[in-house]
């Protein structure tokens, strides 16, 4: 893939050799990061991206030392190097060169990663549930998008793909559900939009964020509560939201067909309408 990454003051094509067997980072994971997109023109909610990105570093102990303004700009340098029309991914990092245990703030590092990274398919996924859970925030870093977290929903993943699905459904620790392996999840029924609401054992996705808010201005009614098992079992509708895809409707569940359903093309209507009015 095409791909440019600044580090150190500069843009590099390729994948530049930036961690050693020494680094922090590389050994103790002390790396945060976010993803933005580009597409069609767009980037839509860049500068949240980016103002996460450096919450993310501060909530692990990091001391960034760029601002998301910053970051922006840069970000924007990095999709320039590609045509307008671009599917691009938008990767900003900060994480430790050194310290034992906890990272050395002092130590921080940045760069950013922009590449080619296609839109996936807006027909949808399968899913199936995980055994695997999403940790309690006592437990794990979970006011981050750390890069630690991905391992357990790569598991996640790796567990229900051996039953031929897609993606994760993941409960959290009192086993309600979280979320999908890679996405915030969303059911509807009886035309009402239901999506767990944000316990602190999983990010409260800014593509989400975007989209309850997009349904309730269009005036469907969305509820943030509790989602237990029955209530998914029992969706007309289910469907995710995340940086990568957007708006992507689930098409089977478990044993359960289901088609793409209203809802989640209104919700992925009204998103991409947001994106190409928010230049």
């Amino acid at each position: 893939m095409a791909s440019w990454t600044y580090i150190d003051g500069q843009w590099q094509s390729g994948n530049p050799p930036i961690l050693g067997p020494m680094s922090h980072a590389m050994w103790l994971a002390s790396l945060v990061f976010d993803g933005a997109r580009a597409f069609e023109g767009t980037t839509p909610d860049l500068d949240r991206h980016c103002a996460r990105a450096v919450a993310s570093a501060k909530a692990l102990g990091l001391g960034p030392m760029l601002t998301p303004g910053e970051i922006e700009d840069i970000a924007r340098e990095g999709v320039g190097h590609f045509a307008k029309d671009a599917a691009l991914y938008i990767r900003p990092m900060f994480w430790a060169e050194e310290g034992f245990i906890g990272g050395d703030p002092d130590s921080t590092r940045f760069a950013i990663s922009v590449y080619d990274k296609p839109m996936p398919s807006a027909d949808g996924f399968s899913a199936g549930l995980s055994r695997f859970r999403r940790p309690s925030p006592e437990t794990a870093p979970t006011d981050a998008k750390a890069a630690c977290h991905y391992p357990h929903s790569g598991r996640a993943i790796a567990e229900v793909a051996l039953r031929g699905f897609d993606n994760a459904v993941m409960l959290d620790p009192l086993g309600h559900v979280a979320e999908f392996a890679s996405a915030n999840l969303f059911i509807a029924k009886d035309g009402v939009v239901v999506t767990p609401e944000p316990n602190g054992t999983f990010l409260n996705g800014i593509t989400r964020q975007r989209v309850v808010r997009l349904l309730r201005h269009a005036h469907v009614e969305v509820q943030e509560r509790v989602l237990t098992l029955e209530d998914l079992q029992d969706a007309d509708e289910v469907f995710a939201t995340g940086n990568y895809g957007k708006v992507q409707p689930v098409t089977r569940y478990e044993q359960r067909d289901l088609g793409p359903g209203p809802m989640a093309a209104q919700a992925r209507e009204l998103y991409w309408a947001f994106a190409h009015n928010a230049l």
